[in-house]
């Protein structure tokens, strides 16, 4: 039985968690996590990170609908690490975007590669 406590955490409890869509690959945000956060994923299928700056729980997609639902956790080799795959409903970064690494680093300038989704689409 998986013991989210064998994980490595930082300082302040919490393991970096990177959400990708479950069926291309795309990556799509990093958030962070506790014990506990982890936990209620693995119960829920609601994928739920941690926020640093509310000090709250935060269920993705809870006030906007852009919800995540679980369909494999992932630890990477050094156990500091969770790799999350999802199925996104709709944009996953708070700009209304698919992904939250929306520009790039080409010829030493940042380009914006991806638009904010249209919340009617």
């Amino acid at each position: 039985m998986f013991d989210a406590a064998t994980l490595k955490y930082d300082g302040n409890g919490l393991i970096p968690a990177i959400a990708q869509d479950h069926r291309n690959g795309e990556v799509l945000m990093m958030a962070w996590m506790n014990a506990e956060s982890v936990a209620r994923t693995l119960e829920s299928g609601k994928v739920t990170y941690w926020s640093r700056s509310r000090q709250s729980f935060w269920v993705k997609g809870e006030s906007s609908g852009h919800v995540q639902k679980l369909v494999e956790m992932r630890v990477d080799c050094d156990r500091d690490c969770l790799l999350v795959l999802v199925e996104q409903v709709g944009p996953a970064c708070h700009t209304n975007r698919r992904s939250c690494f929306y520009t790039a680093i080409r010829e030493g300038a940042e380009v914006e590669i991806m638009q904010p989704q249209n919340p009617n689409d």
